[in-house]
């Protein structure tokens, strides 16, 4: 749905992308990190048409953005950081000029109107003026006019920032009911709320992608295990050592007297936990808690972005 071709932005000597590729297929949510400056913004806007590329290509549905505007732009919807509203008008009316911008079929547009009011969460308030809203119900306009049009291609850029948890919360709903239906691709400087929403994420680091993955796989290879067990630390770590399937061994203190808390680093598909209950039930050392643990998107990234200076 979404083709970037080696796209690359420079602004006088600065190098905001550089030779950047990826496809986006119809239905995925898509997560775009970086640190500030790291090439986001730029590439929204490349995407959406705002600004041309200095060196590359993008496309919508197969319609280049530089040469296709017109049919290309059809098929996105965008929620840039600062939504684009109007203070003096009603959200109705605001709502309309969008439907007329998209060139809905006029006599659809109240109908249309209806049904992305009822879907944001705007059914009540149609008739408030923009300006006398609270910051969560501007966000909800500024969704509302990015689904104007029933486009396929959902951009939204940092759309919980500024919310309260509660309209943060109904934010993420919004932004997960959108799957499927519509191809979405989603920046947020708020890692948790990627994790929880996107089907996959690309990193983006001084202009160029370090990492491109599907959130499962980033998850799939080094496993970590906590193992809470009865018995001292001198007579337990021999023993864990020699599990074929444990790579390494970190104890984690702070444990109560007579039991030894340790993280077992184990490759993915290695049958550890088997191998665990077996040895701890011939040295009949009691295991007391075994849980998985798995890195955070926050993690993934820190390790990511300084991996690359």
């Amino acid at each position: 749905m979404i083709t970037f071709d080696g796209v690359s932005k420079r602004y006088g000597v600065h190098q905001a992308l550089r030779d950047v590729s990826f496809t986006v297929p119809k239905g995925q949510i898509l997560g775009l990190l970086g640190q500030n400056g790291a090439g986001k913004t730029t590439a929204m806007n490349i995407l959406t048409g705002c600004l041309a590329p200095s060196g590359g290509s993008v496309s919508i549905g197969g319609h280049n953005v530089m040469t296709d505007p017109r049919l290309a732009k059809r098929l996105i919807g965008y929620l840039p950081e600062q939504a684009p509203l109007y203070d003096e008008m009603t959200i109705r009316s605001y709502l309309r000029f969008a439907c007329e911008l998209k060139e809905v079929e006029k006599s659809a547009i109240p109908d249309h109107i209806e049904k992305v009011a009822l879907r944001t969460g705007l059914t009540d308030v149609m008739h408030r003026k923009i300006g006398n809203l609270s910051k969560g119900y501007r966000q909800r306009v500024g969704v509302a006019q990015a689904l104007c049009g029933s486009p396929e291609v959902i951009i939204l850029d940092e759309p919980t920032a500024g919310l309260d948890p509660r309209q943060s919360s109904e934010m993420r709903s919004l932004v997960r009911s959108l799957a499927g239906e519509h191809t979405v691709l989603f920046s947020s400087h708020i890692l948790s709320e990627v994790q929880s929403l996107c089907d996959r994420i690309i990193i983006l680091h001084h202009g160029k992608i370090i990492c491109d993955s599907a959130l499962r796989a980033l998850q799939c290879g080094e496993r970590r295990l906590r193992a809470l067990i009865a018995c001292g630390e001198g007579a337990l770590l021999p023993a864990l050592h020699s599990l074929k399937s444990v790579q390494r061994v970190t104890v984690e203190r702070g444990s109560d007297p007579g039991t030894t808390q340790v993280i077992l680093h184990v490759s993915g598909d290695a049958p550890a936990e088997r191998e665990l209950f077996t040895l701890l039930s011939a040295l009949q050392y009691p295991l007391l808690r075994l849980t998985p643990v798995e890195d955070s998107l926050e993690d993934i990234f820190l390790q990511a972005t300084g991996r690359e200076g």
